[in-house]
C-alpha cells in the first residue's frame, strides 16, 4: 500500500500569484489554492518527501507530518528545493539526521545554495539543517528494505527524475518523457504528472501534453500537478476525460 499527499499543487509562483486579480487567483475555491508542488508518502515503512518547496512548514503542519526518514529530489530548481532549511524540525524530532537523495547535478545545488548546512557549526548546532546527501542516478535504490524506482524525465534541456513506488509514479516538471522511461511507468494504478497550464511551455506538458501522454501511459488513475493560475479546477475537472483529474493541496491518494 502506498499513501500519498498531495502537500502541494501549484507551480513555481505559487496560486494565488501576487498581484493577480484573475478568476482562479481570486477565487473562493479552496482547491484552487495552490502551494509549490510537493509530496508525502507513506511506503511500506518509511516516510517521504518528494521536494522541499518554499511552503514545507506550513504543508506539515496542514497535514499533519511530523516524521520523515528520507526526502527524494527532483532537481534543484528553487521552488522544489528553498524549504529545505525546514528540516530542522525532522531533525529535532526524530534526533537524527535526514537521508536525502538526488542526482549529482541537484546535489551540487543544494550544497550551493545551502552552504552553511555543509558547515562545523559546534557553538550553534540547531542553526543549520542536519542532512546526509546520497547521489542516486536512474538505477533503483533501497531506503531502509523499501525499493524506490527512478524515472528519467526532461524539464525542457534539463534532466531530472520522477519517482515510482510500487504501482504508485509521481512525474512532476517535465514536458517529455523517454521511451525507456514510458516502459517504467507500465502497470500503475496512479501516476501523477505535471500540466501547467492551456498554453504551450517550453519545459512544461500543457494540459492536452499531459492528458495524451497519461493516455499512452494508461494507469487506472491519473492526477494533474504544478498547476498555473490559467486552470479553475471545477471547470477543468468537468472536461477531462474519465480517471484523470486535477490533483489539490491536501488531497490524499492511496495506491497499491
Amino acid at each position: 500500500m502506498v499513501e500519498v499527499v498531495m502537500l502541494g499543487t501549484g507551480t513555481s509562483h505559487g496560486v494565488p500569484m501576487i498581484g493577480c486579480d484573475c478568476d482562479v487567483c481570486v477565487s473562493d475555491d479552496i482547491r484552487d489554492r495552490r502551494t509549490r508542488s510537493s509530496i508525502f508518502v507513506r511506503y511500506g515503512t518509511k516516510r517521504y518527501l518528494v521536494d522541499t518547496g518554499p511552503e514545507l512548514r506550513l504543508q506539515c503542519i496542514a497535514n499533519g507530518v511530523d516524521a520523515v526518514d528520507a526526502i527524494l529530489f527532483t532537481h534543484h530548481h528553487a521552488d522544489h528545493v528553498v524549504g529545505l532549511d525546514d528540516v530542522r524540525r525532522f531533525n529535532w524530532l526524530m534526533r537524527k539526521p535526514v537521508h536525502c537523495y538526488g542526482t549529482r547535478k541537484t546535489l551540487d545545488g543544494l550544497r550551493g545554495m545551502f552552504a552553511y548546512a555543509f558547515m562545523e557549526s559546534p557553538g550553534s548546532p540547531h542553526s543549520r539543517p542536519h542532512i546526509d546527501l546520497h547521489e542516486i542516478d536512474d538505477s533503483p535504490f533501497l531506503v531502509g528494505d523499501e525499493p524506490v524506482l527512478p524515472i528519467p524525465l526532461l524539464h525542457g534541456s534539463l534532466p531530472v527524475l520522477g519517482f515510482r513506488f510500487s504501482n504508485f509514479a509521481y512525474c512532476t516538471d517535465c514536458n517529455h518523457i523517454p521511451d525507456t522511461s514510458m516502459s517504467l511507468l507500465e502497470g500503475l494504478d496512479v501516476l501523477v504528472i505535471d500540466a501547467l497550464r492551456r498554453r504551450p511551455h517550453p519545459a512544461h506538458f500543457n494540459l492536452e501534453e499531459a492528458v495524451a501522454v497519461s493516455k499512452a501511459i494508461g494507469a487506472k488513475r491519473t492526477y494533474f500537478t504544478h498547476i498555473a493560475h490559467e486552470l479553475k479546477h471545477a471547470e477543468v475537472n468537468e472536461e477531462l476525460p474519465d480517471g484523470m483529474l486535477l490533483a489539490h493541496d491536501g488531497q490524499r491518494i492511496t495506491s497499491t
